[in-house]
């Protein structure tokens, strides 16, 4: 018989972990200068300006429009590159995706109470219960086009009234060559969207509705309050922005009972904004400038 409690414990311990590290981050993310893999600082595309406009220093990024003294001893400031920064991404998320597995598998959760490996005993329309896991996968990608394309309108429309989240982790995680490219879309991004679509859709709305028969929507506003705060590197808006996507994907996840097609539909999501907006001769809609 499943651990209910113990499952429930563990999980919600997992997220808060996961918003005091990712706080501890932000901090850490605040002072860093960042330097592309070559040594580099992000150059003027990567930063809101036009491609060919050469490179601006870290500390530019860091002190444009502010008003405070001018950091001229940066020795004891950490310095960060895009490889890197991909591959903690990895490393970190596949960490914990892996411990929440261990979780769910210790206290005898059944994956198909997480989206997995067949039918939600709660969630999901006969129709798409019925899919083939390629049907999941297209769903997935479906949904994620549509989402993306929601984000992207509202990119623009909070470039044009002064108003966009932070920008600042994307572009120093843009990636600079084919290789990080790689990096970024393969490994980086999977793993993300694997490891935050199994917590907070998974596990602490799938789960948790099967454990203790909660009304699914309260459990998808919790989550998704959790998911916004999780993306506190993007700032107050970008934590705003992040918390609608997680409803988004809450209500795609109750409507189809499928983790799968969630976790594509988040994957696309974050590859058309790094394609979009950090290639070259992409465009730059709220681009941090400070």
């Amino acid at each position: 018989m499943p651990d209910w409690a113990t499952f429930a414990v563990a999980t919600v311990a997992l997220t808060l972990l996961l918003l005091f590290f990712t706080r501890r981050s932000q901090r850490i993310l605040e002072r860093a200068r960042f330097v592309d893999s070559r040594g580099d600082a992000p150059g003027g595309d990567r930063a809101g300006g036009a491609a060919g406009e050469g490179h601006r220093t870290a500390d530019a990024d860091l002190t444009q429009g502010v008003d405070r003294p001018r950091d001229t001893d940066h020795r004891d400031r950490p310095v960060l590159t895009t490889r890197l920064l991909l591959a903690n991404a990895a490393v970190s998320q596949g960490f914990a995706l892996a411990l929440l597995a261990a979780i769910a598998w210790w206290t005898a959760v059944p994956a198909s109470a997480l989206g997995v490996g067949g039918t939600h005993p709660t969630l999901g329309a006969p129709a798409v219960a019925s899919l083939e896991p390629r049907g999941h996968v297209a769903l997935g990608v479906v949904a994620g086009v549509v989402l993306a394309a929601g984000n992207q309108a509202s990119a623009r429309l909070g470039a044009r009234v002064g108003v966009a989240p932070s920008t600042r982790l994307r572009e120093a995680m843009a990636p600079t060559d084919r290789g990080e490219w790689a990096l970024l879309l393969g490994v980086a991004l999977p793993v993300v969207a694997g490891f935050e679509e199994a917590l907070f859709r998974g596990a602490l709305t799938g789960a948790l509705l099967v454990g203790f028969a909660v009304d699914p929507w309260l459990l998808v506003v919790a989550s998704s309050i959790a998911f916004g705060l999780g993306h506190g590197a993007q700032g107050p808006l970008g934590i705003a922005v992040a918390g609608g996507l997680g409803l988004a994907l809450g209500g795609l996840f109750v409507a189809t009972g499928s983790l799968p097609a969630v976790v594509v539909a988040h994957y696309v999501v974050n590859a058309v904004e790094f394609v979009a907006h950090e290639r070259p001769g992409g465009v730059s809609v709220g681009s941090e400038r400070g």
